[in-house]
């Protein structure tokens, strides 16, 4: 039933494509969050249904859109120098066949991101693809969060729509994902039209919200607890109520800390001490070997460059002995082929000190981009533009929640992540299209000014005019200087008739 009504679905997506194109660019998002060819069996795992959609959507734009007021902003021109990069750091990739297998993935993430702001062109359409990017979001988390309720979660444990561990199915990545979306969430129960504010329209986002702060708890994800705290103080700064919100804070966490699983609990209490789980000391590990790497790779060394990697450390091994006494001891372990855990190192093993420095600035651009937009038009008295600084502030808190969990999962280039981008992108290009028309408004408005003014001053210059021709036509005389015709001379007078015309 599940396979019949996912292919269904997607073929409806399909055929609307072909009416309405943009729906084409909502397919291919549906199909990159989702992956429902990897839920589904049949026909949608035996065509590549999301090389097809990407196919339609480019098609589509190139034969049917209104390409007016485009424009490839700096944001789109460093993803495009990055995309060449990363392509000219896979032909010399230290891992060819693994590093083709990425790229085959990575390129469309940065291809479409690309895209998108071109497609943006109007507030319906930005909301729809925040829409789908939070429905497809939370088609995975009311899944996992159900699962967690029940019991179903633990670290490694937790299955969520496929038995997969890889892109939105992985635990870490799900739950840095997960509370990037909330913000986004919230501002569609605030500001959505397609589903405009309502009871249910507040009570599903509640719900969606809900669902992925239970993706930290049911994957045990530590950066999934991170990115929460990250977001509570990122949303601190945009509350009314700052006091109680901090007072609502306090209690629900005074009220879930008690619910949550002693397992859960045991694992985050290693954040604080990394060095007596090997999974944390791994990490710390790979990234001290990658900075050696580096110094000696400073171009890096292509995708999945960690593969060579072989790392050496003491993990500490703390034990209570009979007589409550604690012992402390050391154990050396060796481990290779670890991969990086942190987009920042897998950025820098991977594409060296050129590809972190086109990675950061783009996002730190995005996050300066979304500050002056959310600053601009925080207070505009125009209502119809009242979502602009919400949506920016929203995209912004997201981003940021994706920098720092990024700090600890190798996302640099999940799909997903680049959307956030696209879509920041797609805003600013709409905020700058209202300038460009605020613009030209300004510039007839000037014009028309201008002739009003030359109008009013040739009149004063001409006044008494009319006399003078009524007076002129009495005495069969020319009226002088007329409108027009002010540096001429006065025409001469025409002598009076004396004789009868000749037939």
């Amino acid at each position: 039933m599940t396979n019949l009504f996912l292919t269904l679905f997607v073929m409806a997506f399909f055929a609307a494509g072909f009416a309405r194109p943009f729906l084409f660019v909502l397919a291919y998002a549906y199909i990159d969050i989702v992956a429902p060819q990897k839920i589904s069996w049949g026909l949608l795992q035996a065509i590549p249904i999301s090389l097809l959609a990407f196919i339609l959507m480019t098609i589509a734009w190139a034969m049917r859109e209104d390409k007016r007021g485009v424009h490839f902003s700096l944001r789109q021109s460093l993803m495009l120098v990055l995309l060449l990069y990363c392509g000219m750091t896979t032909l010399g990739a230290d891992f060819p066949d693994e590093a083709a297998a990425k790229w085959s993935w990575v390129w469309k993430a940065l291809v479409f991101a690309m895209f998108l702001p071109m497609t943006l062109r109007t507030r319906l359409r930005i909301e729809a693809l925040t829409l789908v990017m939070v429905l497809g979001v939370a088609v995975i988390t009311i899944d996992g969060g159900l699962k967690t309720l029940t019991g179903g979660g633990g670290y490694g444990e937790l299955k969520l729509l496929v038995n997969d561990n890889t892109g939105l199915y992985e635990g870490s990545i799900i739950s840095t994902v997960a509370i990037c979306l909330i913000p986004i969430a919230l501002w569609l129960a605030r500001f959505g039209t397609i589903f405009p504010p309502g009871r249910l329209v507040w009570l599903f986002a509640a719900g969606v919200c809900f669902s992925a702060m239970l993706m930290p708890v049911g994957t045990q994800a530590r950066t999934g607890l991170i990115c929460v705290g990250v977001l509570g103080l990122l949303m601190l700064r945009s509350t009314e109520r700052r006091f109680t919100y901090i007072a609502v804070i306090a209690v629900g966490a005074l009220i879930a800390i008690p619910l949550l699983p002693q397992s859960f609990t045991e694992r985050m209490s290693t954040i604080q001490n990394h060095q007596a789980d090997q999974s944390a000391s791994t990490r710390v590990a790979v990234w001290k070997w990658t900075i050696d790497f580096a110094k000696s790779h400073p171009f890096g060394g292509g995708f999945e460059a960690y593969r060579q990697d072989s790392v050496t450390y003491d993990k500490v091994i703390t034990q209570t002995l009979s007589n409550n006494t604690t012992q402390i001891s050391t154990q050396q372990v060796q481990e290779s082929g670890r991969a990086y855990h942190s987009s920042y190192f897998e950025m820098l093993g991977e594409q060296g000190y050129p590809g972190i420095g086109l990675w950061l600035l783009l996002h730190v651009l995005g996050v300066v981009q979304m500050e002056v937009i959310r600053r601009r038009f925080r207070k505009t008295p125009n209502p119809q533009l009242a979502w602009i600084s919400p949506l920016a502030d929203a995209l912004q808190q997201a981003q940021i929640v994706y920098l720092v969990g990024g700090s600890f999962v190798g996302i640099a280039f999940q799909p997903f992540c680049y959307m956030l981008v696209g879509l920041q992108c797609g805003l600013h290009a709409y905020v700058r299209r209202l300038d460009e028309a605020a613009e030209e408004a300004r510039r007839l408005a000037e014009r028309d000014a201008r002739i009003a003014r030359r109008i009013a001053m040739i009149a004063q210059e001409n006044a008494g005019t009319e006399p003078q021709i009524e007076t002129a036509i009495r005495h069969d005389r020319p009226a002088g200087p007329m409108i027009g015709a002010r540096s001429q001379p006065p025409l001469p007078a025409i002598p009076p008739r004396t004789t009868p015309p000749t037939s």
